[in-house]
């Protein structure tokens, strides 16, 4: 069969094969491959045949095994068939599901049944152990009926909740409650607390204290138990020891029979000595620790799980009560009273930690410090508070000074006038530390520092997180100042007035005493912040600030000279009336601009700044006029005279200012080793002088 399978080549079947493939074939090749394709195809057809009648065995099964498919394919399909009629002629499906149902009904009902004889079994056996539990109860054998009570809660999955119990007490709890109210009595009239170990009821007859408590707890009623007694402590104690302090005391009185104590008495005892109030605590912790020892020994018997019930039925009131009738009264409205309040801090801490030894309140839970968190709260809060006023003060003392000086303080006034013209304006005259000077500062650095001063003793008397508060808040003070007072007065900064001179001599006193705060202070501050506390960082600034208002000033000064004596016009053609004019003119700007710098300096500058700094600006201007004449050539006769004149009106004109810096280098305790003469603060004084007698020649 592989003929079958290969492909045949019509070109093989032709005697040329070098015919082009793209070339058609002539008649005689068609016909040739016609009779060719022919045999080929009888030779095929042989061998197909040959292979048939070879393999007829094979092909005779597989033939037969496809009819006997055929045949059972058909046989399945009549079967299928006759299920379909079955089914449709009866509806098996709804039988079964018919039994299916009646069998879970079956089921269903067995199931219930078997509850309901567990139930009833359960039943029956709660009610033997009800029936114990009474019998117990009358007997007096209260713990073990509280046990077997316990035990048939947790069979019953009964909560021990307040409202459970309220709801429909079992008769145990009912005892227990009548006989606690029995055991502890509190009577009005008499100031007491009566305290019995040993009580009757209707029950039972002398049931032990003790075994109350015992019981209550077994039961999990031990805080529905305790309420109402705490509740009475209270309203007939705690209440009136917080508010009657220090007028109240406390009495226990024992009262025994012959074998044992039988009751224990807390009287509340009002004293006659009416002396004043109890400010500083003592007396109010004490009573309120002896009243919880009372309760820690004789109520319940210094057992922690019953003292800690107790606490928490009575800690909340009796925290409020104290916070709002006595620590909330004696909070400090000034520093001063701080440290006073250091010691109700101390006591109230004590008092928290005399709880926590008597299980009173929790040693391990920080929202019973109730009261230490107040104290502290308190501390904090007045000390942010008291930073908020100091920065308020700060403030409107900087934004109301009005930096003014009284039109009479001038440098001709006498010393005693001048103190008198101060005293009217905001202005004073204060000492500069680490100096023998005085100078004029303005109402606002004064009062500033008066501020900051008190803010420092505060410090000294404050606790340690008071004192850093108060600490940021003097540092912010001064710091106002920097921020607030060239903003304010940016105006004034930029002209020759007093006001820049006064900031000057501000800037100055704040850095001196700056300078100063710890050697005054720092010894006194609280041991935990003296490292922290530091203001030496801020005197430069301030000595900064004076420094570059100072030379502010002087370019100012030093600008409107060269304007006045650019109208000189170079001194260029003096000879010429009109020119020379202008150049007098411009002569009696200088002198009128020097003049009125006088005038405003030298009562306000330090007398070495003072000098220093007019000596800068005359010889600005002498430097300036000797330049300008200096540049002059071709000089006429007439010119030279004019030019003679108009130095000796410069000198003559300022030689009053000259002598007042000379005497300033030379008085009184600002003399100097050496005495410099002024040509050598002044280097071209002597230079103008030797022109004015050179220019002739």
């Amino acid at each position: 069969m592989d003929v079958l399978f290969n492909s045949i080549d019509v070109r093989d079947l032709l005697p040329s094969h070098d015919l082009d493939e793209s070339s058609p074939l002539s008649a005689p090749d068609l016909r040739l491959l016609t009779d060719r394709l022919q045999v080929r195809s009888l030779h095929i057809q042989s061998k197909v045949r040959q292979y048939i009648l070879s393999h007829h065995h094979d092909f005779s099964t597989l033939f037969a095994q496809c009819s006997d498919a055929v045949s059972r394919s058909e046989h399945l399909s009549g079967q299928v068939s006759e299920l379909l009629g079955l089914i449709s002629d009866r509806p098996i499906d709804v039988e079964i599901k018919g039994v299916i149902e009646e069998i879970g009904r079956k089921r269903r009902e067995a199931r219930e049944i078997k509850e309901l004889l567990e139930l009833v079994r359960a039943i029956s056996e709660l009610s033997e152990r009800l029936r114990f539990v009474r019998e117990e109860v009358r007997a007096g054998r209260v713990v073990e009926a509280a046990s077997a009570l316990r035990r048939l809660k947790e069979v019953l999955r009964i909560q021990d909740n307040v409202a459970a119990a309220e709801e429909g007490e079992p008769v145990i709890q009912e005892v227990l409650v009548r006989f606690m109210e029995s055991a502890v009595r509190f009577e009005q009239q008499s100031n007491l607390v009566r305290v019995k170990y040993r009580a009757s009821v209707k029950e039972i007859d002398g049931l032990e204290l003790h075994t109350v408590l015992e019981a209550m707890e077994v039961v999990g009623i031990l805080d529905y138990g305790l309420a109402k007694v705490a509740d009475l402590f209270i309203k007939h104690v705690i209440t009136p020891a917080v508010n009657h302090v220090p007028h109240i005391s406390f009495v226990e009185e024992l009262n025994q029979d012959s074998k044992s104590t039988t009751e224990v008495v807390l009287k509340m005892v009002l004293s006659s000595d009416l002396k004043g109030d109890d400010v500083g605590g003592e007396t109010i912790f004490s009573s309120i620790v002896q009243i919880v020892k009372f309760i820690y020994h004789t109520l319940c018997f210094k057992s922690g799980p019953w003292m800690q019930c107790f606490g928490r039925l009575t800690w909340p009131r009796m925290s409020e009560l104290i916070i709002s009738n006595f620590l909330s009264k004696v909070v400090p409205d000034d520093a001063s009273k701080l440290a006073d309040f250091q010691k109700i801090i101390q006591l109230t801490s004590q008092f928290e930690t005399d709880l926590k030894e008597m299980m009173f309140i929790s040693a391990t839970d920080n929202k019973d410090e109730r009261l230490s968190n107040f104290t502290d709260n308190v501390e904090v809060h007045f000390a942010s508070r008291k930073k908020v006023e100091i920065l308020a003060k700060a403030r409107n003392v900087l934004l109301r000074s009005d930096f003014s000086l009284p039109q009479d303080y001038t440098n001709k006034g006498t010393k005693l006038k001048n103190e008198e013209a101060i005293e009217s304006s905001s202005s004073r005259e204060v000492d500069l530390l680490f100096s023998s000077e005085r100078c004029v500062v303005s109402g606002a650095a004064s009062q500033l520092m008066e501020l900051v001063h008190e803010t420092l003793k505060d410090i000294c008397l404050s606790s340690t997180r008071v004192a850093l508060e108060f600490y940021h808040a003097a540092r912010d003070a001064l710091l106002l100042y920097e921020a607030v007072i060239p903003v304010k007065l940016e105006r004034q900064l930029d002209g020759i007035n007093q006001v820049a001179v006064l900031i000057h001599n501000d800037c100055l006193y704040l850095s001196r005493e700056i300078l100063g705060f710890a050697f005054e202070y720092r010894a006194d501050f609280p041991s935990s912040i003296k490292e922290l506390a530091v203001f030496i960082d801020l005197a430069p600034r301030f000595q900064l600030m004076a420094e570059e208002i100072l030379q502010r000033q002087i370019k100012l000064v030093v600008y409107n000279l060269n304007e006045a004596i650019d109208g000189a016009d170079g001194f260029q053609n003096t000879h010429q009336m009109k020119q020379y004019e202008s150049a007098k003119f411009a002569i009696d700007q200088v002198i009128f601009i020097l003049e009125k710098v006088h005038i405003i300096w030298e009562p306000l500058l330090l007398p070495l700044t003072y000098k220093r700094n007019m000596c800068t600006v005359v010889e600005a201007v002498f430097c300036r006029m000797a330049k300008d004449i200096l540049l002059l050539d071709d000089l006429a006769a007439e010119e030279t005279l004019q030019l003679q004149r108009l130095i000796h009106l410069m000198l003559e004109s300022t030689s009053s200012l000259l002598k007042s810096l000379n005497a300033t280098n030379q008085t009184g305790k600002l003399k100097e080793r050496v005495a410099y003469s002024i040509d050598d603060s002044i280097p071209s004084l002597r230079k103008l002088r030797k022109l004015a007698g050179m220019i002739l020649f």
